[in-house]
């Protein structure tokens, strides 16, 4: 794979730059998404670094959680670490990303910036609409990152690439890999299509958030039968990504269910008043 490369003497992760990349793109497309809607343009930097830090907090705290048990392991085994030594393993089990951590805590920081921002445009903008729109295409550039820098890799097979450089579980260096990144990369692109298309023949006002967590869950949920990485963490067999994916899945056709409902009394109720 092709996790670094230098420039003028630095090295730079090429996930990062990916993830970066996806974000810049992401927030231009949402920008143009909203920006006919009255939402100063101030306004919409704050929600972008809003989305920024959840997906941060978000991303390391779930990854934190699928290494309890090493954590746990750490703290039994404190006394045979040195103060500096013990804090450097503790910290490195926040270092990775899960994408699930990260879209809740961007949900999260997104309904907090909505509840307290003075500016009566958020509402009427469809924020979570036009999120969901981009949340996808930002996906897209993360797992490319994923695939140069080797991690999330999938089942050993016939077909695929062979991994190299993977410093974190070093034991897959030299295995052939199915691609999983790049065909879920493939899949949010599509995703993005689909909800683009959506949104702009406005089919689905204050829904296409619920239609993202249903798709993109039933993909996930599938797709995870195709990763070999065991640093994911696995609970009946299930991986802790499945079982986030069964919770989305049924809340949001529990809220579509819930919206129908609504709109069909609301309508009734408006009939009856004229």
């Amino acid at each position: 794979m092709f996790p670094t490369f230098e420039f003028m003497g630095k090295t730079i992760g090429v996930y990062g730059l990916c993830s970066i990349v996806g974000m810049v793109i992401a927030g231009v497309v949402m920008y143009n998404l909203i920006k006919k809607k009255g939402i100063y343009a101030q306004d919409i930097a704050l929600l972008a670094f809003a989305v920024a830090a959840g997906m941060l907090i978000g991303g390391h705290l779930l990854y934190a959680i699928t290494r309890i048990p090493d954590i746990v392991r750490l703290f039994k085994n404190m006394t045979q670490h040195t103060a500096g030594s013990f804090w450097r393993e503790f910290a490195g089990y926040f270092g990775g990303m899960v994408f699930y951590g990260g879209l809740i805590g961007s949900f999260v920081c997104i309904a907090v910036f909505r509840r307290f921002k003075i500016a009566v445009n958020l509402k009427k903008a469809n924020i979570l609409d036009a999120y969901a729109v981009v949340v996808p295409l930002f996906h897209v550039f993360g797992r490319i990152g994923c695939f140069l820098g080797g991690c999330c890799y999938g089942i050993e097979s016939s077909f695929g690439f062979i991994i190299n450089g993977n410093q974190i579980s070093p034991g897959v260096n030299g295995v052939r890999r199915f691609p999983v990144q790049l065909v879920e990369a493939g899949c949010n692109l599509i995703i993005f299509l689909v909800l683009l298309f959506i949104y702009k023949k406005e089919k689905a006002k204050d829904k296409l958030v619920y239609i993202y967590l249903m798709i993109y869950p039933a993909v996930r949920f599938g797709l995870e039968f195709l990763r070999g990485d065991e640093i994911r963490g696995i609970l009946f067999g299930l991986s802790t990504s499945q079982w986030i994916s069964i919770a989305l899945f049924a809340f949001s056709a529990v809220s579509l269910i819930v919206k129908r409902n609504k709109g069909a009394q609301d309508a009734k109720a408006s009939a009856v008043q004229e």
